[in-house]
């Protein structure tokens, strides 16, 4: 495992359109606060530094903290491009790719703005819509319940390897279509795209598009002419703009799915099941009140949010205090958004009865989060069975939870114990 010196980025110069004052120095890949306690460290960064500033690490880019701030961006596309680069730069890099090379697939629709974005968001919607997510609730409850059979009796486990894991990907895997007995191998490969999404090296990023959309070609190709009761056949079954669907954007399609699919809702339940163990008395709360669970799952994404996306300045403008230039870089902090005391009040403290929990964990926007609905659903049942299975449990005082951070703060070991 890298050290945390490995993981410190080299700091780039400063541009001439930054000032001094805006400049702070973090580092969202191997801050050592955020490798030790990631959201007491975001704390901390909130008193410290400005709302929003710019730091010379990760390549150099802006990083939005408040919550105002990170609801406006993401409200505002034509400014804060969720594209990589303008569409027509990118059409003509592709068009010098020799036709002979592997095609390059694309995050389709997350690398889309407005009215693109919508136009291909909305062959997804049916698939996760509220409905969709509800229908899936006893099967999600019946594999908590198989996962946590397996280590009641030992007294002890990794939560987030025993059960964190396993569930919302075996979930997602299923609803893709995918098979279940590669989900190692899936989740290894989620964290080489992740890890080359941070490197700043674009060959790196669209060398790992190929392989994840590789590593499911044979899945999608079998799905055009056997179709399932899975997503990849939904698709292959659809038109978007009057054509009927193309192997090159199934690979998009398939391409993000796979990665926003199997490392988000891991974390929501690894970071909330921390929180319990640290709180016996909440646990004791929601066991005698289990209605109280959707409230409690809503201030624990508040509390723990982990998402931080990225944006690109499409035209120059004047955003928390500094000018910002077009093509600079904008990371979107939710974990920060979340915990602005301009917005709520004791943002450090857990409260069931926050008033006005307008939390932004999902996103805000034309890009919020598409499996919002399936996610909350996971989050509540796992919460349920947990605390109806589970006698009072705590951490284990002889191994301590581990983390990384990037484009997620992420929790890779959270080891628990129980009577």
């Amino acid at each position: 495992m890298a050290s945390q010196a490995d993981l410190m980025t080299d700091p780039v110069p400063v541009p001439d359109h930054i000032p001094p004052e805006a400049v702070f120095d973090f580092d969202m890949r191997g801050d050592p606060g955020l490798l030790k306690d990631p959201h007491e460290r975001v704390l901390e960064l909130l008193r410290v530094a400005p709302k929003v500033f710019w730091t010379p690490r990760n390549g150099g880019r802006w990083v939005v903290m408040g919550h105002e701030e990170l609801f406006h961006a993401s409200r505002t596309p034509e400014i804060f491009s969720s594209g990589l680069m303008p569409a027509d730069q990118m059409e003509a890099i592709l068009s010098m790719i020799p036709e002979d090379q592997p095609r390059i697939p694309r995050a389709t629709p997350i690398t889309m703005d407005p009215p693109d974005h919508g136009v291909f968001r909305g062959p997804l919607q049916k698939a996760f819509s509220p409905r969709a997510a509800i229908d899936r609730t006893e099967e999600i409850r019946k594999l908590c319940d198989d996962l946590i059979d397996k280590v009641i009796d030992q007294g002890h486990c990794d939560f987030i390897s025993d059960v964190a894991e396993p569930l919302p990907v075996t979930v997602f895997l299923r609803m893709m279509g995918l098979p279940t007995e590669r989900l190692g191998e899936f989740r290894d490969l989620v964290h080489e795209f992740l890890e080359a999404t941070m490197s700043g090296n674009p060959m790196a990023q669209a060398g790992l598009s190929r392989k994840v959309a590789d590593a499911m070609l044979d899945d999608i190709l079998a799905r055009k002419d056997d179709p399932k009761d899975d997503i990849i056949s939904l698709l292959w079954q659809t038109e978007v703009n009057g054509e009927e669907m193309s192997l090159d954007l199934m690979e998009d399609y398939c391409v993000l799915l796979f990665i926003a699919g199997l490392d988000t809702v891991i974390n929501g339940m690894g970071f909330a099941v921390r929180h319990l163990a640290q709180d016996t008395v909440l646990q004791e709360k929601l066991r005698a009140n289990p209605e109280l669970i959707v409230e409690a799952v809503e201030e624990m994404l508040r509390r723990y949010s982990f998402a931080i996306p990225m944006r690109r300045v499409a035209e120059d403008t004047q955003f928390g205090g500094w000018t910002l230039k077009q093509g600079d870089w904008v990371t979107l902090y939710y974990p920060g958004a979340n915990l602005d005391e301009r917005e709520f009040e004791n943002p450090e403290e857990f409260h069931l009865n926050r008033e006005s929990n307008v939390h932004i964990a999902f996103g805000g926007g034309p890009h919020r989060c598409l499996g919002a609905h399936l996610a909350r659903v996971e989050l509540q049942v796992m919460y349920q069975q947990v605390l109806k299975r589970l006698p009072s449990f705590r951490l284990d005082p002889d191994k301590s939870a581990s983390f990384h951070s990037g484009n997620i703060i992420a929790i890779d070991t959270l080891p628990i114990r129980w009577d």
